[in-house]
């Protein structure tokens, strides 16, 4: 049965941040859990200026920060400004809405398919759609390499690759059509785009595909090549780099440093850590 709603959602961003007890929450959302050395560096920066002086992560791979000064749901305008100097908010009349887990390791090691190409066009058609900045901050992307790391994971809307070649979509709870992966992010673009439309608006609305009154498409049976659930990816060294455990209270300068040194980029990820990629061989 639908879930009735009775307000909107507010997850928090940079322009809707959190008050929380110990002042404003706010979030910053990276695609697939990828963020540059740099990009973490600015931002635990900024959390010192303005916030508890921590960077922390969440189970969807995004980044949050707290404690930051505002009043009436607004940060202060030197720390929106300084958050905005970090590169972690490329847009923001799409902040609340870049929203796309895929699994860590794609195009590192394993998987069935490097989905970054795919994550990296939905980002951008889900930005240069207008009506999609309505979709709710909650509404998830979930993109899954064939490795099976992501498939038992809750989405509104995603994938899971059957080779290099095809995916076959999710749909809420359910499974849609095979599609070739260079037309997957075309696709997920179009059905977010139906299922604004459809959710309508106000308070009441849907937050997610599977709380329509009617399926968004119809059901298809699950495709034999699926991969089975796989295990959350542990901690340690792992194929293609490290996985690393972030605590509950996040990353002080020292730990970002730590992580950053000789890193070429990060991945934060599902299981509240970091996974930093092994040096490339030339």
């Amino acid at each position: 049965m639908p879930t009735a709603r009775s307000r909107s959602d507010r997850c928090p961003g940079a322009l809707r941040p959190w008050p929380a007890t110990d002042g404003m929450l706010v979030r910053l959302r990276l695609i697939g859990g990828r963020v540059a050395p740099q990009q973490l560096r600015s931002l635990v920066t900024a959390a010192e200026e303005y916030g508890d002086g921590r960077v922390h992560v969440t189970s969807r791979t995004n980044l949050q920060v707290r404690a930051f000064p505002g009043t009436e749901g607004r940060l202060d305008d030197a720390a929106l400004a300084a958050l905005e100097r970090t590169g972690l908010l490329p847009t923001r009349t799409h902040e609340l809405v870049r929203n796309v887990m895929v699994s860590p390791q794609t195009g590192l090691a394993g998987g069935r398919a490097d989905l970054r190409p795919v994550a990296t066009a939905l980002d951008r058609l889900v930005c240069a759609d207008p009506a999609l900045a309505a979709l709710p901050g909650r509404f998830l992307f979930v993109l899954d390499d064939g490795r099976g790391d992501l498939r038992d994971r809750s989405a509104d809307l995603g994938l899971v690759a059957l080779d290099g070649h095809t995916a076959q979509l999710r749909i809420g709870r359910s499974w849609g059509d095979v599609v070739p992966l260079d037309r997957a992010a075309e696709r997920l673009a179009a059905l977010a785009h139906e299922f604004v439309v459809r959710r309508g608006t106000g308070p009441t609305a849907p937050w997610h595909v599977a709380e329509l009154d009617a399926p968004l498409t119809p059901a298809a049976p699950p495709h034999p090549r699926l991969p089975s659930p796989g295990e959350q990816l542990s901690y340690g060294a792992v194929p293609g780099g490290r996985h690393v455990e972030v605590v509950a209270t996040g990353l002080d300068r020292a730990a970002v440093d730590a992580l950053t040194t000789g890193a070429p980029y990060l991945i934060v990820t599902p299981w509240r850590g970091v996974l930093v990629p092994e040096e490339q061989k030339s």
